[in-house]
């Protein structure tokens, strides 16, 4: 499985989520099911080198990034 960042707008407030899903539209469909009032703005393929100087939370609310192989 891949890891992709899913970016959601709900209202105001815009947030990244790190989602590990077998393709694009899998990430998207399970970010939308955890937040329903979100508007999904972007998914790409995570970017191992960026998202450990930034790191995205990931579905259930845990901090992604740092020291992860592979």
């Amino acid at each position: 499985m891949a890891r992709y960042t899913v970016g959601l707008k709900k209202g105001t407030h815009s947030k990244a989520l790190t989602v590990e899903a077998e393709d694009a539209l899998m990430a998207a469909l399970s970010a939308k099911l955890d937040n329903p009032a979100a508007m999904i703005t972007y998914v790409r393929k995570a970017n191992r080198r960026g998202d450990r100087r930034h790191p995205h939370e990931g579905l259930s609310g845990v901090r992604h990034g740092g020291s992860e192989g592979g």
